[in-house]
C-alpha cells in the first residue's frame, strides 16, 4: 500500500472544516486520480481547493463499502497517492497549509491564478520537482520553499517579486528556473551554487547589473536578460563554457560583450541597445554561432572578420546606420538570412535588397568578381548652397536621400535635383520633420520606397497617399496615432513599419490592402486586433505586435495560416502561456486554432 508518509502531516481538523461546494464532476475526477495519481483542476473557476483534493491520500473513497473484493480491479486501498497537481488558470487567492497532506507530490501547477503569498507548509512537499507559480500575484517567498531540495524546474514568472532570498542557492538540483517578467532590481551572488542549471529566464526585470556569481553556472545553457536595464554585462559571462542561446535584447548595452570560452555559444541575441562598435575581437571566438541579431542598435559598419562565422544562418542588421557592406559578406557558405531593412545603404539599390537574402547575396559576390573594394561608394550629388556638404544618391542609384540632418524642412533643391530622374528611393529619415513634404507626390510616378522614419510626423498628409506604386512605407519612431483611410489606396504596398509610434488601435486602412506581406507594429498601445479581417490579407507573413497593450489575443488568428512570423511578446494578454510564444510562430497558431469554438 503505497502513502509516502502522507499520514504523518494529517490535519485532524480538516475534517470538522465547512465543506467547500465542490464541483459536479469532483468524485469523477478524484476517482481517476486515485488510479493515475494525476488530478487536472485547470479552468475550474475555483475560488478554493475543495478539501477532498488536499485529502485525496487520506480518506477511503465514498463508495468503498461496495467494494471489498480482493480480485476487483478497483481496489481502493491499494491506490497511488498523488503525485501530480493541476490547479491552473482559476481564481485561487491562497492555498490552504493542508498542501502538506499530499507529501508525494512530484508536479504542482497553480499558475494564472491570484495568488499572493504561498503556504509555510509547502515546505513540506519534499518530493516536489516541478513547482509552477507563474502569472499570479505574489511579491515574496516563504522561508520554507527553500527547503524543496529536489526542486529541478520553478517558474515564478509574472508577478510583483522584487527581490530573490540568497537562500535560492540552496536548490542544488534545479535545472530550469524563470524569474521573468517581476520587479527585480538584483539578483543574489547565491545563484552561483545553482551549477546544474539549465536554463534561466530573467527577461523583463530592472536588473542593471548581474553578479560576477553568474560564471559558476557552468552548466547553463539557455540564458535570457532581454528587457532589462543592464549598460554591460560582467566578463565572467564569458566563462559560460556550456552556453548555447543568450538574450540580451532591449538592454542599455553599448558595446558587444565578449565571449572567449563560449565556443558552443549558437544563438545571440543583442537587438534594441546602442551598440556602436562591431570589432573583430567580438567575432572570433563566435565559431559555433548561426544567429546573430543585432537589429535596432547603432553600428556604422561590419568588419571582414564577419567572414569568420563559417555557420552562420541568419544575420539581422535592422534599422541600424549602415551605409555599406562589405562583399566578402556574400562568401558565407550557410547564411539564408540577411535582414538589412531601415539602414542607409548607398551601394546597393533597393530592389537588390528587396528580392531576398539568396539574391543578395549573389549580387555581393558579383562585385568581387567584378574587382570592386571591399564596398562600392554610390554615385553622388553635392549641393554648395548646404553649409555642410550634402551627399545625395541620386543617378546611378535613382535614390533622394537628405537624412540625418535634424532638418524641420527639405530645402526645394533636394527635390529639384531629382527633376527628370526616376526615384525609386526616398529617404527623409532621422530628421525633426512634422509634415511630410508636399512636394514628394512629384516622384509618384516611379518611387516605390519612402522612409521617413525618426521625425516628428504627428498625421500623414494625403500626398503620401498618392504615391500608388509604393511597396515599402517606413514610418518608425514618430508621434502618429492613426493612418488616413486613404491609405487604402496603396494597393501595391508590401512592407509598413508603425513601430514606436502612439496608436491605441490597429489601423483601419492596412486591413484594406491585400498586397501587404509585412506589417510591423511593436511598441505602441494597440488594445486589440481583429483577425477577421487580417485573415483577408492572404499575402501577410510577418505580423509584429510586440510590446503593446492587447489583453486578448482572439483564437482565430490561427487561421491566419500564411504568417511565418508572429511576434506578440510583451503584451499583457494572459491566454498565451510565454512557454507556447518560446516554441514559435507554428506553436502559437496551432494553439490559437485549437483554442477556437467548435
Amino acid at each position: 500500500m503505497s502513502r509516502k508518509g502522507g499520514s504523518r502531516f494529517a490535519n485532524y481538523k480538516a475534517g470538522f472544516q465547512p465543506p467547500v461546494k465542490e464541483l459536479p464532476m469532483l468524485a469523477a475526477f478524484i476517482k481517476a486520480a486515485r488510479k493515475s495519481g494525476q488530478l487536472n483542476l485547470s479552468n475550474r473557476e475555483l475560488s478554493e481547493v475543495p478539501q477532498s483534493v488536499w485529502r485525496i491520500n487520506l480518506d477511503p473513497p465514498e463508495d468503498c463499502h461496495l467494494n471489498v473484493s480482493f480480485n476487483a480491479s478497483d481496489r481502493w486501498w491499494d491506490q497511488t497517492d498523488l503525485s501530480k497537481l493541476i490547479l491552473a488558470s482559476n481564481k485561487l487567492e491562497s492555498l490552504s497549509d493542508d498542501l502538506q497532506l499530499l507529501p508525494a507530490l512530484t508536479v504542482l501547477d497553480v499558475h494564472d491564478n491570484q495568488l499572493t503569498s504561498l503556504p509555510c507548509a509547502i515546505g513540506q512537499l519534499v518530493n516536489l520537482q516541478k513547482l509552477i507559480v507563474s502569472h499570479n500575484k505574489l511579491k515574496e517567498l516563504p522561508d520554507e520553499l527553500w527547503n524543496l531540495r529536489s526542486l529541478k524546474n520553478l517558474q515564478l514568472q509574472h508577478n510583483g517579486l522584487e527581490y530573490i532570498p540568497d537562500d535560492i542557492g540552496q536548490l542544488v538540483h534545479l535545472e530550469d528556473l524563470d524569474v521573468s517578467n517581476n520587479r527585480l532590481s538584483t539578483i543574489p551572488s547565491s545563484l552561483g551554487e545553482l551549477t546544474v542549471l539549465l536554463r534561466f529566464n530573467l527577461a523583463a526585470n530592472k536588473l542593471k547589473s548581474i553578479p560576477p556569481d553568474i560564471s559558476k553556472m557552468t552548466s547553463l545553457k539557455f540564458l535570457d536578460m532581454t528587457h532589462n536595464e543592464l549598460e554591460c554585462v560582467p566578463s565572467e559571462l564569458a566563462a559560460l563554457v556550456s552556453l548555447e542561446q543568450l538574450y540580451l535584447r532591449h538592454n542599455r548595452l553599448r558595446h558587444l560583450p565578449e565571449f572567449p570560452s563560449c565556443k558552443y555559444l549558437k544563438e545571440l541575441y543583442v537587438g534594441n541597445n546602442q551598440i556602436e562598435y562591431l570589432g573583430s575581437e567580438h567575432l572570433q571566438p563566435l565559431s559555433a554561432i548561426s544567429v546573430l541579431e543585432l537589429r535596432d542598435n547603432k553600428l556604422k559598419s561590419l568588419p571582414d572578420e564577419i567572414l569568420l562565422l563559417q555557420g552562420l544562418e541568419r544575420l539581422d542588421l535592422t534599422n541600424n546606420d549602415i551605409c555599406n557592406l562589405p562583399y566578402k559578406l556574400g562568401n558565407l557558405p550557410k547564411l539564408k538570412s540577411l535582414l538589412l531593412e531601415g539602414n542607409s545603404l548607398r551601394s546597393i539599390r533597393r530592389d537588390i535588397i528587396n528580392r531576398g537574402t539568396q539574391e543578395l547575396l549573389k549580387y555581393l559576390r558579383s562585385r568581387m568578381e567584378d574587382g570592386e573594394g571591399d564596398s562600392g561608394p554610390g554615385t553622388a550629388m553635392t549641393f554648395p548652397s548646404e553649409s555642410n556638404a550634402t551627399v545625395y544618391n541620386i543617378g546611378a542609384h535613382k535614390m533622394l536621400e537628405y537624412s540625418d540632418k535634424k532638418a524641420t524642412v527639405v530645402p526645394d533643391e533636394i527635390f529639384n535635383a531629382s527633376d527628370g530622374i526616376p526615384i525609386v528611393s526616398v529617404n527623409l529619415s532621422k530628421n525633426l520633420l512634422t509634415a511630410v513634404p508636399s512636394r514628394i507626390t512629384e516622384l509618384k510616378a516611379t518611387v516605390t520606397d519612402v522612409n521617413l522614419g525618426f521625425n516628428k510626423l504627428g498625421s500623414i498628409s494625403l500626398e503620401l497617399c498618392t504615391l500608388e506604386h509604393l511597396l515599402h512605407l517606413d514610418l518608425r519612431n514618430n508621434l502618429l496615432t492613426s493612418l488616413p483611410v486613404e491609405m487604402k489606396r496603396l494597393q501595391r504596398l508590401q512592407t509598413v513599419i508603425l513601430s514606436v509610434n502612439r496608436f491605441k488601435e490597429f489601423p483601419d486602412a492596412l486591413y484594406h490592402i491585400p498586397a501587404l506581406e509585412t506589417i510591423l507594429l511593436s511598441n505602441n498601445q494597440v488594445g486589440a486586433i481583429d483577425s477577421v479581417q487580417l485573415m483577408q490579407l492572404n499575402r501577410l507573413t510577418t505580423l509584429d505586435m510586440q510590446n503593446n497593450d492587447l489583453m486578448h489575443i482572439p483564437p482565430e488568428l490561427g487561421n491566419c495560416i500564411n504568417l511565418r512570423s508572429l511576434l506578440l511578446e510583451g503584451n499583457p494578454f494572459r491566454n498565451l502561456r510565454p512557454a507556447i510564444l518560446a516554441r514559435g510562430t507554428t506553436a502559437v497558431l496551432e494553439y490559437l486554432r485549437s483554442r477556437i469554438p467548435t
